[in-house]
């Protein structure tokens, strides 16, 4: 049963953990549920020969309740960043969804500041929308 915590704070979505599971031997439902050592892990292993990508199966639920209580809901929607640094991430469109105009436009000048930025913030990600949360409006 679902915590009054967790469900006051619904940060994260188990549809959208389940359709990125989906290409989970890449490791992004990982990232996404804040589990950045293993989501990496994932992706250079293809979810740990598959192995791994099966038990998550089984892990999702699990993994979304942490990450419910672990980040902050606010007026930056988790899916929707989320939804935008998969698709459209060497573009900065997530940064500038976040309302971090200056290094949003770097992202589309310089492909996702040549990747890297991409990279970070793949690891860094609902850190970042967690802060920006918890400012006062």
């Amino acid at each position: 049963m679902q915590s009054l915590i967790q469900r006051l704070n619904n940060t994260h979505s188990k549809t959208m953990g389940y359709l990125l599971w989906f290409f989970g031997f890449t490791g992004a439902h990982r990232f996404y549920y804040g589990k950045p050592i293993t989501g990496t892990i994932w992706f250079f292993t293809f979810g740990l020969l598959g192995v791994g990508w099966l038990i998550d199966l089984f892990l999702i639920p699990q993994m979304d309740d942490e990450a419910d209580l672990k980040y902050q809901q606010g007026l930056v929607d988790f899916n929707i960043t989320w939804v935008l640094l998969t698709f459209l991430g060497i573009f900065g469109v997530h940064r500038l969804f976040m309302g971090r105009v200056l290094s949003g436009l770097l992202y589309f000048l310089t492909g996702g500041f040549f990747l890297i930025g991409v990279i970070y913030d793949f690891w860094t990600l609902n850190e970042q929308i967690t802060e920006i949360n918890q400012r006062p409006i």
